[in-house]
């Protein structure tokens, strides 16, 4: 006879014991009656033992069935107290973090999450890239990603952090010498501080249901939002910023959001992890404090989500 406990055959056979007949069993199991009798008889045979006497009206346990049943809800009961010890262990958050950002988002945005992640979270270390490739999380062994912008097809989890928003903005003393300045078409009269993406140095604005596209020349492109920020508070231009960059120069008096509501549209930040069903206890609160992070932040528009979805796939 096999000594090996097979945990699974003997939760089908306490439930046998428990409902009084394998249908009863097999439907609070989501299995069929089929399987549950197969298993059971497997059982039997290998434990050389009959546990229940059939008859086509009642399901008898035996006095050996009765003894393994009651042995049987031990085994049960201490497995489900092990597992229940090590799942409050791994709570806690610890090891590595390996983590991915852009460039410009983590410098401003991530390293702030990371400073609270680490002070919250004694026993982990980051490890964190920022670059504007791409990073194959899973096969570079990235635990998570924070990604601005739409997502792409890859078969990931994400979870939405919520989106940025944006805004026009220049220096008082620029707009006290430049021309009047009332509508989008205005615009081509100012000196524009705009942050190319690719090549391309123009800006698609909407305001509500209206859109203008900007296509003007810029007095001045940058690759970097931080560049064009410094730019306008030089009173160099008017330039487009992340509301969460700008709005502490607007607080100091030092910027001046210019036509309110025209920007260009939200964008969606996600954090992006291999897996949601086996999330480890670290990234989970990363992602967690994260989420918290963004909906305190005057950035963040009430449109975030804390399901975890897939990732286009």
């Amino acid at each position: 006879m096999s000594t090996s406990i097979d945990l699974p055959e003997m939760r089908i056979f306490v439930a046998a014991v428990s409902d009084g007949s394998f249908t009863a069993a097999a439907d609070r199991l989501g299995t069929d009656k089929a399987r549950v009798s197969r298993i059971v008889s497997r059982m039997e045979k290998k434990l050389g033992a009959q546990l229940f006497t059939r008859s086509t009206r009642r399901l008898n346990v035996t006095e050996v069935g009765r003894d393994y049943f009651e042995r049987a809800m031990c085994i049960l009961t201490a497995a489900e107290a092990a597992e229940t010890a090590v799942a409050q262990q791994s709570r806690e958050p610890k090891g590595l973090l390996k983590l991915t950002a852009g460039s410009e988002f983590g410098t401003m945005v991530v390293d702030e999450w990371i400073g609270a992640f680490l002070r919250m979270a004694p026993k982990v270390t980051v490890e964190a890239e920022y670059t504007n490739r791409l990073v194959d999380i899973i096969h570079e062994g990235f635990n998570v990603a924070i990604r601005v912008g739409e997502l792409e097809d890859s078969g990931l989890s994400a979870r939405k952090l919520g989106e940025i928003t944006y805004g026009l903005y220049a220096a008082p003393g620029y707009l006290k010498r430049g021309p009047a300045l009332s509508t989008v078409g205005d615009l081509k009269y100012h000196s524009l501080i705009m942050k190319t993406t690719r090549g391309r140095s123009n800006w698609s604005l909407v305001n509500g249901e209206n859109a203008e596209k900007v296509t003007v020349s810029p007095r001045c492109a940058v690759n970097s939002t931080i560049a064009a920020k410094n730019l306008a508070l030089a009173e160099l231009g008017i330039t487009h910023l992340p509301r969460f960059l700008a709005e502490p120069h607007v607080a100091a008096g030092t910027l001046t959001c210019v036509l309110p509501g025209w920007a260009e549209a939200p964008a969606p930040v996600h954090a992006v992890f291999p897996s949601s069903r086996y999330m480890d206890p670290k990234v989970r609160s990363f992602v967690d404090l994260c989420l918290s992070a963004f909906k305190g932040s005057e950035a963040a528009l009430p449109r975030t989500g804390d399901a975890i979805v897939q990732e286009m796939t």
